[in-house]
Order: structure tokens, then sequence, then C-alpha cells
């Protein structure tokens, strides 16, 4: 079984920073993509990052382009969003999510597995 684990979340004011930490576990399997999405209240899951495992190569939604970085590392298993200049509208739950197969797409339905999320906020 394949569990997502994210980590990192938390309250912070507009203009600051955090770091989010998604590790994978359970038995081994060809990882080929992780996503960053996140949902705000009354909202639907939007995209916000994905990387390919093998590579490296990253698509980032437009509104955190410039603010969000998005990482790996194989060794460890383990994705990372670091996230600068937050603002409000950034408050959200954070979900990972993997897929096995295929590249990196903005479409939550092409990821099979996901994590139970972490709460970003943002206070003004």
């Amino acid at each position: 079984q394949v569990q997502l684990a994210e980590s990192g979340g938390g309250l912070v004011q507009a203009g600051g920073s955090l770091s989010l930490s998604c590790e994978v576990s359970g038995r081994t399997w060809p990882t080929r993509a992780m996503a960053w999405f996140r949902q705000a209240p009354g909202k639907e899951r939007e995209f916000v990052a994905a990387i390919m495992w093998s590579g490296g190569s990253t698509l980032l939604a437009d509104s955190v382009k410039g603010r969000f970085t998005i990482s790996r590392d194989n060794a460890k298993n383990t994705m990372y969003l670091k996230m600068n200049n937050l603002k409000p509208e950034d408050t959200a739950v954070y979900y990972c999510a993997a897929r096995a197969q295929g590249t990196i797409v903005a479409v939550s339905t092409a990821y099979a597995y996901w994590g139970q999320g972490t709460q970003v906020t943002v206070s003004s």
C-alpha cells in the first residue's frame, strides 16, 4: 500500500515563508510524478505545482510562480514545497499527490495517490 504523508503546515503572517514536505512510504513502486494541490474552504481543489521524479522537470501554477519552489529528494522518497512571500489567498489545506504513470499534469484526477493534507493559514 502506498502512503503519502504531508508535514510542515502552520500559521504564518503575510509575506512570510513555510516549507511543506511529503514523504512516500509503503511498497516499492515506480513513482513517476508528484504534485501539490490545495483546497480553500468553499472552493474546488486547485493545482499548485508538480515535479517529475526522474529528471526533475517542474510545472507551477501561475498564481505561485516566483514565490513557490517544488523539489524532491529521491533518496529520501520525499517531495518539498518551499513557499515564500505568502499571501492570505494562499490559505488552504495542501495535499500531496502521486502517480505511477505518465508525466506531470495539473489535473487532480490524474493522480491516484493522495495524502491527508496539511493546513496552511496566512494571516493579513
